[in-house]
């Protein structure tokens, strides 16, 4: 039986966010030994792990020291903007019935998540929402202060508008998470769940202004960029070869989009558009892992070193071995740690075991 997920799927937004975490993760084991030297490196940062749960379910400071203490030594506060954005309504989250890969085009019956049950596959609906910065920079900050040595907090952020406007605000809104003292930045650049028809990161001429924007801003400080799955191998091989060597990292995959339906062929998700949805968990794992490979590949192909940081279904030690294997620098997990607290000391277990 799994335990509750430290994400409430059966609460909005605004209450998970004011009070979780919930399960396991609202109580903070003691404190482990500190004696123990880290093992891994990350961007040249020595950590415990390379593992961690990506952006999307650590709303703030809370869940991100509860994620910390669990032995999640990678975290990403969740996506922050340089202006307040209210969720998409409730519900967000729901399970999917899909036992096997998620297709483009498909077309997939979603329902509640059953407590004590922990689904496969889920929606992430919630339209990328940011509390203000008075209020984010302070917790972003609180969030830095509790990692441990050889833990990271990631600062993810997005940049509102269009066209210049929104180059703009990539490069103020990095500039306010590095004013927290967060030691790392992602951009995102693949919300699927905005309503907009083509996702940021396929437009290469604006990523690469937004990149030169945020740059300008950032100096040195290590920035990784979140990718959606690319079906264009072409397109994927310019992106690489344009930013290979501008950006610290590239994280793969962040949702695939599919439509979603309650059991009477009704759009399950309320809302102007929201008849599709990010899928996250088992079925999308084939895409994190095929963009690992493809981005490891090219790595080689053009003599870089940026880093892999992979997810997308990873619910189990033999997961995040399989993303290792293809070429991940670091991993991490989303739905599979929401619903078990436990998996990063299970992973560790099994890395010191095949190192072993």
């Amino acid at each position: 039986m799994a335990t509750p997920p430290f994400l409430d799927p059966l609460l909005s937004y605004e209450e998970n966010y004011a009070r979780g975490p919930f399960g396991s993760f609202a109580e903070i084991p003691a404190a482990a030994s500190t004696d123990a030297a880290p093992r891994e490196r990350f961007l040249g940062i020595p950590v415990h792990s390379t593992f961690g749960i990506p952006a999307g379910p650590l709303l703030n400071s809370r869940f991100v020291a509860a994620a910390f203490a669990h032995g999640f030594d990678l975290c990403v506060y969740k996506t922050v903007r340089s202006a307040a954005r209210a969720s998409h309504p409730f519900p967000n989250t729901l399970a999917v019935d899909c036992d096997g890969d998620l297709t483009p085009g498909q077309t997939l019956i979603a329902h509640a998540c059953e407590k004590g049950r922990a689904p496969r596959s889920i929606t992430n609906s919630y339209g990328v929402p940011s509390q203000p910065p008075d209020i984010w920079q302070p917790d972003m900050a609180a969030a830095l202060r509790s990692a441990q040595h050889g833990q990271v907090l990631i600062g993810s952020f997005q940049g509102s508008g269009e066209g210049d406007a929104q180059i703009a605000d990539y490069a103020r809104t990095a500039r306010l998470v590095v004013e927290t003292g967060a030691p790392v930045l992602e951009a995102n650049l693949s919300c699927p769940n905005e309503g907009k028809k083509g996702l940021l990161c396929f437009d290469l001429e604006k990523v690469n202004a937004i990149v030169d924007a945020i740059r300008k801003e950032i100096n040195d400080r290590p920035l990784l960029l979140k990718l959606a799955y690319f079906e264009d191998d072409a397109a994927l091989q310019t992106l690489v070869r344009a930013l290979g060597n501008k950006v610290d990292g590239f994280c793969a995959i962040n949702t695939l989009s599919a439509r979603v339906v309650d059991a009477n062929g009704r759009p399950a998700l309320p809302g102007v558009g929201r008849e599709s949805s990010g899928i996250c968990g088992a079925t999308i794992r084939w895409a994190g892992l095929s963009m690992t490979q493809k981005l490891a590949v090219l790595r080689a192909d053009n003599d870089m070193k940026f880093a892999i940081v992979a997810n997308g279904g990873v619910l189990t030690p033999a997961d995040d071995a399989a993303y290792r294997q293809v070429g991940a620098d670091a991993v991490m997990s989303a739905t599979g740690a929401m619903w078990n607290t436990q998996l990063a000391q299970h992973i560790k277990k099994e890395r010191c075991h095949a190192i072993t």
